[in-house]
């Protein structure tokens, strides 16, 4: 009986914990257009953690492509490097810099990605809402002097073949 109550209270909470986190929209049909309505990105937007540097509402994922908006927090970003892929970046709202060049501080890699904690040297880039972002894939970067809350769409573009 003890075994029995121990399952449905991890049946439970496993479902509670599943009903938190913003549930990715189905795979990007090929064969017809797709709309990923405002509503829907505002909900997604709504359930992301407050507490994070950085955090995302993937919009589409029709490979080799991906797309999403992220919200960048006032808190310390980490610096990325994208190996196989350039990154663009369209300012939604808010306002910060974009530190691109230089040599990722403390690299570890996932894959094709490195990340770090920092860059040093590199290039400041101020942006604002409605500017565009373009890094080049291999270019570290990091998003640095956030203020406020910063809304950016990214997507990944892979390297020609």
């Amino acid at each position: 009986m003890k075994m029995f109550s121990i399952a449905i209270a991890i049946v439970i909470l496993t479902g509670a914990m599943r009903a938190q986190a913003p549930a990715p929209p189905p795979p990007t049909d090929r064969t017809k257009a797709t709309v990923f309505t405002a509503a829907q990105l505002q909900a997604g937007m709504a359930k992301l953690p407050a507490d994070r540097p950085a955090s995302s509402v993937r919009v589409f994922s029709l490979a080799p492509y991906n797309v999403g908006v992220e919200r960048r927090m006032p808190l310390p970003q980490g610096a990325s490097l994208h190996e196989a892929q350039a990154e663009l970046f369209y300012v939604i709202e808010g306002a910060a810099t974009m530190l691109t060049g230089g040599t990722l501080v403390a690299p570890t890699r996932n894959g094709t990605n490195l990340s770090g904690t920092g860059i040093e040297g590199g290039t400041r880039n101020p942006f604002q809402k409605g500017d565009f972002i373009m890094v080049p894939s291999g270019v570290p970067h990091q998003f640095v002097d956030l203020t406020s809350p910063v809304q950016v769409m990214s997507m990944y573009l892979p390297n020609p073949q």
